[in-house]
């Protein structure tokens, strides 16, 4: 297997490489200690596994694993057992909660090997299915978004979007005049955002609490909000109650 390493601490570097030296089929092309090398070395040298740190500079590593899907496979390795349950939905092969014993790296390698078809898994999935689910209630919400436009990727804070609006398989999210589209349901991105920001006033619609201005009768029963930015944004009559709620 043709192995890539990333992690910002040179030790832990130093540790998945040592224990990577038991396996004769292991072959580390390359180690990365941030996000922007990571994603650069991924998208060139097209590794069959990635062992990925989570907190990161620059990018961290879900956001490396967004911008590369589809590049490649990852065993994320980490000091916090709160990101287990958002690891899976990239499709993570192990999640290894740091400090890592030599038997239970070697359990997340097997299991890589069974996934990838070259090996046999010894049941390391069910455990890692199982720290998962134990982790759902302590899932963090998104602090910032990714967003790829072509060979560009935009980075928007969540505090700095105005709107998100469905539209069919994307959402387009409006931030400071900007409008961005990236491929996601709006039911899929409401999960992810802070609660304490944004609401869902609409079945095609989420605002910024904070970046609303007032809300005005429209015709018979039904509302319009008025951002800051002059939008208008449609409010079904349970988005009104969940606005009277919390404002």
């Amino acid at each position: 297997m043709r192995i890539i390493i990333v992690d910002d601490e040179a030790l832990a570097r130093a540790v998945v490489r040592e224990y990577l030296a038991a396996h004769a089929d292991a072959d580390i092309v390359a180690e990365c200690a941030n996000g922007f090398d990571a994603v650069k070395a991924i998208m060139e040298l097209a590794p069959d596994l990635v062992f990925l740190d989570i907190q990161m500079p620059r990018l961290d590593g879900f956001e490396v694993a967004e911008l590369t899907a589809g590049r490649t496979r990852f065993i994320f390795a980490t000091a916090y057992d709160q990101y287990a349950i958002r690891a899976f939905e990239f499709h993570a092969l192990d999640y290894l909660l740091k400090p890592f014993s030599q038997q239970r790296f070697d359990q997340a390698l097997a299991h890589a090997r069974a996934s990838l078809g070259v090996g046999a898994d010894d049941g390391a999935g069910e455990a890692v299915a199982r720290m998962a689910r134990a982790a759902v209630a302590r899932q963090q919400p998104l602090e910032r978004v990714l967003i790829r436009d072509g060979a560009k990727v935009h980075v928007v804070a969540c505090e700095q979007i105005d709107s998100i609006e469905a539209q069919d398989d994307y959402v387009q999210i409006r931030s400071d005049g900007r409008n961005y589209l990236k491929n996601q349901s709006l039911t899929e991105f409401e999960q992810q955002l802070p609660p304490r920001l944004f609401v869902r006033i609409h079945r095609s619609y989420i605002v910024n609490i904070e970046r609303i201005s007032r809300i005005e009768p429209a015709t018979r029963g039904s509302h319009v909000a008025i951002l800051r930015d002059g939008s208008r944004i449609p409010v079904s009559r349970s988005g009104y109650q969940k606005i009277r709620a919390v404002m």
